[in-house]
């Protein structure tokens, strides 16, 4: 049986990108819940106090590199240390305009990270990215 994802998150200071992304998101309602944070930081504080609340934590984050307050290298480097022993497996793609090869490197050096993309993103890829999961 194949279950929708249920709880999605964007980390991106990009309004223009953000927007976009929700929209698609929400037109072909790819995930049940979407949360969207500006920064590292903010996502970070929310992720905290809830981090070994399975039901409550993200199957999916979408992560920019770029940021204020707190870029995704740092992000994911936090991130990684609290869900050290995870009850759900977080899924994160970092989605860039940054097409710097020591980026993509860096990206795919880190186990946390499941994919680098380039911006923008398609609603194709979009889909495969929200592909529903398979569950007993």
């Amino acid at each position: 049986m194949k279950k929708k994802i249920e709880i999605a998150c964007i980390i991106d200071d990009d309004d223009i990108y953000v927007y976009g992304v929700r929209k698609l998101i929400q037109l072909k309602q790819l995930c049940e819940n979407l949360m969207v944070f500006g920064n590292g930081q903010e996502a970070l504080n929310y992720l905290k106090p809830i981090i070994n609340t399975p039901d409550l934590l993200p199957e999916i984050i979408l992560l920019d590199i770029n940021m204020p307050v707190m870029d995704g290298w740092q992000f994911v480097e936090e991130f990684t240390k609290l869900h050290s022993n995870p009850a759900k497996k977080v899924t994160i793609y970092m989605i860039s305009s940054s097409v710097n090869p020591r980026d993509v490197e860096r990206a795919e050096g880190i186990s946390g990270i499941s994919k680098y993309m380039i911006k923008p993103i398609t609603l194709d890829t979009l889909m495969n990215i929200f592909q529903p999961v398979s569950v007993s």
